[in-house]
């Protein structure tokens, strides 16, 4: 976790829901089948205005060599991202926000791949913890390659029962907290919030998410299970 997600509001839509600025010049819309290294929507501070901006998901550090070595850094340990060399600077000076209509979950070892759902039971969007980058390359000074990865904490509580991680959800007063560009110690803000994991709701939604190609509305919405073979029968009893 976090490896798939979907944002169900277009850039006006969260910037009236995150209390920003839309900044996404067009490049932004639904997706309800967000995979690495698509272009997403995050909320960010710059000055005293708060924004939607267009990245890539998958961070590449600002002393990176080059964009395209190894796995996209798409997801930020809470417990490691302030001494991690990959995301100390970022969390320290370059926090954002990732709107999300709710993440997609798999349980590890199922063979039967059976999605799950986690998304806030009253629809509102959930704010992804992350961090962000700026990286530079040789050949191209013209502008930065933005990128950001979430930031990832234990699940807990029903969560858990699916998947070991989850992303890190911050509720919107911790919002400008995250955002505050003042602060430069985000560790009181990487234990994930009581308040908000009461909210949320987890369902097992259709197979169809599997395939990244697949990108409609309806797989957002609940759907019963694949039936698990017999070999798997009391893992789900």
């Amino acid at each position: 976790m976090c490896g798939r997600y979907a944002v169900r509001r277009d850039p006006a839509a969260l910037a009236a829901e995150f209390d920003a600025v839309d900044r996404s010049e067009g490049l932004l819309g639904p997706d309800y089948n967000v995979t690495p290294t698509k272009t997403v929507p995050i909320v960010v501070r710059r000055g005293t205005e708060r924004s939607v901006r267009p990245v890539r998901w998958g961070l590449v550090p600002t002393w990176a060599k080059d964009a395209t070595s190894g796995p996209p850094m798409i997801n930020a340990r809470a417990e490691t991202i302030t001494t991690k060399p990959a995301y100390a600077e970022s969390a320290a000076r370059r926090r954002c926000l990732m709107p999300a209509a709710g993440w997609y979950e798999w349980r590890p070892g199922d063979k039967r791949r059976q999605p799950y759902l986690c998304a806030h039971r009253g629809g509102a969007s959930l704010a992804m913890a992350a961090v962000f980058s700026a990286w530079w390359s040789p050949e191209n000074t013209s502008a930065p390659l933005v990128t950001c990865a979430v930031v990832t904490t234990d699940a807990v509580g029903e969560l858990a029962g699916v998947h070991h991680r989850m992303p890190l959800v911050l509720p919107a007063d911790k919002w400008a907290d995250w955002l505050d560009p003042e602060r430069d110690d985000p560790r009181p803000l990487l234990d994930p919030d009581p308040r908000l994991l009461a909210e949320l709701d987890l369902t097992t939604v259709s197979t169809e998410v599997n395939n990244m190609r697949n990108n409609h509305p309806g797989l957002l919405e609940p759907a019963e299970p694949v039936p698990a073979p017999a070999e798997q029968g009391a893992l789900f009893e």
